[in-house]
């Protein structure tokens, strides 16, 4: 079998060689299989250079440059910007004058209110020191009279009674309670520890000496008429106002409550007091506002 195969000669086909015969046919068949889309165009037939690519259709450069100017400056854009403006500007003003009226509400905290208050150094009915300086860290509410007094001083004093257990309820430990005699010469403390827990136990009693007790008079503004010289025994006749006193943690003034005040009246007006008070330190802060410090 073999010698007959090694035998065979490939006869030529009209003169073509023998190995051409036997590659014509595939490169025939090869030829005729399908390459892809034939309806779609080469990818190099139909792109173009980049330098003759329309960048917008139908826009010339001029016009692509006034789009680009009209974009900065379209109506919507100046529009905001007033309103921007008008906004900035009235909020200037108004913080302005917010500033002008606090600190003109709190220049007439002198001049609307008497100036009540100051410096003194008196005896407690339990033998201690009370300076102006106890006053601070509470509000303090003040009354001044004396034991002998046959009856406006209990009427108030028992009113001051009410008004403490009203106050704790509400500011519990906020309020001191404080009597100061205009009779030192027979209100020593001992007297005054007596007659003072007949109305309430947490009124502390002041007493000192008569000039003593005449400069803090002076100071809160009450007027007595307790002779200066009283000998032991001596009967005489004391006057003097009629007012409650209430003091800032700070020792200083915040009202005043006068007689015609009912029990309930005094407790709300101090109730209100406390709510609304404010330390000076923030007042002031407050007085000058986000923007003070650019207006003054």
């Amino acid at each position: 079998m073999l010698r007959t195969l090694t035998r065979l000669r490939l006869k030529p086909l009209g003169g073509v060689p023998a190995a051409r015969q036997l590659t014509q046919p595939f490169l025939r068949w090869n030829s005729t299989q399908p390459q892809g889309d034939s309806s779609k165009p080469a990818a190099s037939s139909t792109r173009k250079p980049l330098s003759r690519i329309s960048v917008s259709k139908g826009a010339s450069p001029g016009e692509m440059q006034r789009r680009q100017y009209k974009g900065i400056f379209d109506f919507k854009v100046f529009a905001l910007f007033v309103v921007s403006g008008v906004g900035i500007y009235w909020f200037f003003q108004s913080e302005k004058a917010k500033v002008t009226q606090r600190r003109e509400a709190e220049a007439n905290r002198g001049y609307g209110k008497p100036l009540v208050g100051g410096p003194f150094v008196l005896q407690d009915h339990k033998g201690g020191i009370f300076s102006s300086e106890d006053l601070k860290g509470k509000f303090s509410l003040l009354y001044f009279g004396f034991s002998m007094c046959p009856d406006i001083c209990p009427d108030e004093l028992d009113k001051m009674a009410i008004m403490i257990d009203e106050v704790n309820k509400s500011n519990p430990g906020q309020l001191q309670p404080i009597f100061i005699t205009c009779d030192p010469a027979r209100d020593s403390p001992e007297v005054l520890e007596e007659y003072l827990a007949e109305f309430h136990p947490q009124i502390l009693g002041l007493t000192g000496t008569y000039d003593e007790i005449k400069q803090t008079c002076k100071a809160y503004r009450v007027y007595f008429s307790t002779p200066p010289n009283v000998k032991p025994g001596q009967d005489y006749l004391v006057d003097h106002s009629i007012f409650f006193y209430l003091m800032d943690p700070e020792g200083q003034f915040l009202d005043v409550l006068g007689r015609n005040l009912t029990a309930e009246e005094a407790v709300a007006k101090i109730r209100e007091d406390i709510k609304t008070w404010e330390p000076k330190a923030v007042r002031e802060r407050k007085s000058k506002g986000f923007f003070g410090s650019f207006f003054y």
